[in-house]
């Protein structure tokens, strides 16, 4: 597999974007840890936050979309769980699917305006990341 990030990646979220945060089709699955801890953020009841924002994919549990499809968290371009948000959402851009080639990073790229910018993550870093695991400075 071509490692297209052996020479390390630059990346800086930008806050005003939510473009990951507005595509259409996609899935944001989380852990039962995960919605446990954005329950607590929201103070509400585990159970009701499932109900009213979570949803069932193949056995597995998203977040729920909003109306237009965005993420049902995203409020006037920015997360409204940002300090508590899934796993899945800490690790983007760096998934694995993103990295397996150079045609998925160029299209991974054309939607992420924090890709080339803020600081750059070292090839170890975004391995792990990749793996799952949140970087270091979440």
């Amino acid at each position: 597999m071509e490692k297209i990030h052996r020479s390390g990646i630059r990346f800086e979220c930008q806050s005003d974007c939510s473009d990951c945060c507005s595509m259409t089709g996609g899935y944001v699955y989380l852990s039962r840890e995960e919605a446990k801890r954005i329950a607590a953020y929201l103070q509400t009841d585990e159970s009701e936050f499932i109900e009213y924002f979570t949803r069932e994919i193949d056995n597995r549990l998203a977040l729920a979309d909003a109306e237009n499809d965005s993420c049902v968290f995203l409020e006037d371009n920015l997360c409204g769980i940002y300090p508590v948000r899934p796993l899945q959402c800490a690790t983007f851009p760096f998934w694995a699917e993103n990295l397996k080639s150079r045609s998925r990073w160029e299209a991974t790229v054309q939607i992420c305006p924090g890709i080339g910018r803020g600081r750059l993550y070292s090839y170890e870093e975004i391995e792990r990341i990749s793996k799952g695991e949140k970087s270091t400075d979440d």
